[in-house]
């Protein structure tokens, strides 16, 4: 029996809750967006378990595709900003300020992007770029 695509998601959220390493959970997340090319939050997901996993230029590809997909997500703007400091690129401030008008306008996204954050710097608390990103977007 073959694992729907959102159970897949949903199972592989769980076990990222769970406490479970980005690098086994990579697999998971690659397989949802193969099966399902058009899921921005399975591309936003699999961003932001490429830089936990320190691999910058997979997670740039995988957050870029996730922004053209749904170019209204604040959490793929952000992986796209971080990930774009992360590989050097040129640009991200767009993102940083796109991502900043969406939070501001939605006090529910602004609390998920905080949370999220906040997940990054524990599970990877040496990461510069993340720690950066939430000094533009919440300390000004």
């Amino acid at each position: 029996m073959t694992n729907t695509v959102e159970s897949l998601f949903d199972t592989g959220l769980e076990r990222y809750k769970a406490g479970e390493s980005a690098a086994s959970l990579i697999p998971v997340f690659k397989e949802v967006c193969d099966r399902s090319p058009k899921s921005s939050s399975a591309w936003t997901c699999l961003a932001w378990l490429y830089m936990l996993d320190n691999k910058a230029n997979l997670a740039y590809k995988a957050a870029l595709k996730a922004v053209k997909l749904n170019p209204q997500d604040p959490q793929a703007r952000i992986n796209l900003a971080v990930a774009m400091l992360e590989t050097g690129q040129k640009g991200l401030r767009q993102h940083i300020d796109f991502a900043q008008q969406l939070i501001f306008v939605n006090q529910e996204w602004e609390q998920e992007v905080r949370n999220s954050i906040e997940d990054g710097l524990t599970r990877k608390p040496d990461w510069q770029s993340l720690a950066k990103v939430k000094g533009w977007l919440f300390d000004n």
